[in-house]
């Protein structure tokens, strides 16, 4: 009798653990969707889009230099760790007239890491203003059209984040200017949207191979 009992145990144990844990995945694996039908930023610049892809948004303004800090941060903290990653961008909204400033950006990061999944869009105040307000957060641009807020868009143009952060409730976008926020926030976040998207791409392909 105690045989079996321990070789039940031993059988059941392993079941009751896996489905534990595929319940997590389920239901508290998945970044909360805060926004849906964000603009396609094809619109306004035909040269990139958001739709398949996770990508990391961001609006630089008129003063890219001012920005190129936060832009460091960003880089060493997210895009050297995720960059790699199939089907993951990063996207910066700038004015047009700030091609110079932006070359000169793309060379400075260049020089940290390959930038193939650094992308800029272009457009006038009036466009970027517009796309900007598809989000639907409570953050706003400044008067150059600039954020320290970085936004994580899915493939599926719906804006992702927290609905429960410890010190904002709602967490729309992560301000790039703190490197604690980077590792200790959005680090967490963008892997579990990759997370997400990779377990579902198995899903998928194990749907066909049966």
């Amino acid at each position: 009798m105690k045989k079996k009992i321990v070789l039940g145990v031993l059988f059941i144990l392993p079941v009751v653990v896996y489905l534990f844990f595929a319940s997590g995945v389920n239901n508290f694996g998945r970044l909360p969707i805060l926004s849906e039908n964000v603009s396609e930023v094809s619109k306004m610049d035909p040269s990139v889009q958001l739709k398949n892809k996770i990508t990391i948004l961001g609006f630089l303004g008129n003063n890219v230099d001012e920005m190129q800090g936060n832009a460091f941060n960003l880089n060493q903290k997210i895009y050297k760790r995720f960059g790699e990653f199939n089907d993951f961008q990063m996207i910066m909204v700038v004015p047009k007239g700030n091609e110079e400033q932006v070359e000169e950006l793309k060379r400075e990061l260049g020089k940290l890491s390959n930038v193939d999944k650094w992308h800029f869009a272009y457009g006038s105040e009036s466009e970027i203003k517009s796309f900007f307000s598809s989000l639907q957060t409570n953050l706003e641009l400044d008067a150059d059209l600039a954020t320290p807020n970085v936004f994580i868009i899915d493939k599926d143009l719906s804006l992702r984040g927290r609905t429960d952060d410890e010190d904002e409730g709602i967490k729309y976008g992560f301000d790039t200017s703190s490197v604690a926020e980077l590792n200790n926030k959005m680090v967490d976040d963008v892997k579990i949207i990759l997370a997400e998207y990779r377990l579902a791409l198995k899903k998928n392909n194990a749907d066909r191979s049966k």
